[in-house]
């Protein structure tokens, strides 16, 4: 990695430094850059391609494979989150909820690619995770996390749309 511009300073969260102690992760340049892009918007969602696009905007290179591993080991520990972006077939990382607990449903905007976490689920909804780790360990397999996601327009990308919410169907 070549640095091109002054480093810029990047707080990270306390829960987000434990998991990447936890994990053995160091806190090398690159790693507080990249993290800087995610805590810069945390409901972004960037491909790899995106965030090199970004870091070298920031005068920062980084070797693409390097920022590939590290967006793998970030998303490893807990501090990302991945997404297949079926429609373009890659892989966006977003910020990873650090309070999640069981299942929190989000919704990801398939026009700028936000995501919204949908931290009121209902209890049926966080039941249903319940019971996928119930039946995975009965298989002897750890799940670790299930990720819910609903795809669609936010209302900042639906031209000239009301911001209504729709009434629930019975």
């Amino acid at each position: 990695m070549t640095e091109r511009a002054p480093k810029e300073p990047v707080t990270v969260p306390a829960e987000m430094q434990a998991r990447l102690e936890q994990a053995g992760l160091r806190r090398t340049l690159a790693t507080r850059a990249v993290l800087g892009l995610f805590l810069a918007s945390p409901q972004g969602a960037i491909t790899h391609a995106q965030a090199q696009q970004s870091l070298t905007a920031r005068g920062l290179d980084i070797n693409r494979v390097t920022l590939y591993r590290l967006l793998d080991r970030l998303a490893a520990c807990g501090v990302l989150q991945r997404h297949a972006d079926d429609g373009a077939r890659t892989w966006r990382f977003s910020l990873a909820d650090p309070l999640q607990d069981g299942v929190v449903p989000r919704f990801e905007c398939d026009a700028c690619h936000r995501q919204f976490r949908l931290t009121e689920a209902s209890e049926p909804t966080r039941a249903v995770a319940s019971d996928l780790f119930r039946t995975l360990a009965s298989l002897g397999h750890q799940g670790q996390r299930v990720d819910l996601s609903i795809h669609g327009t936010c209302a900042g990308c639906i031209p000239d749309a009301p911001c209504t919410t729709p009434e629930p169907q019975a």
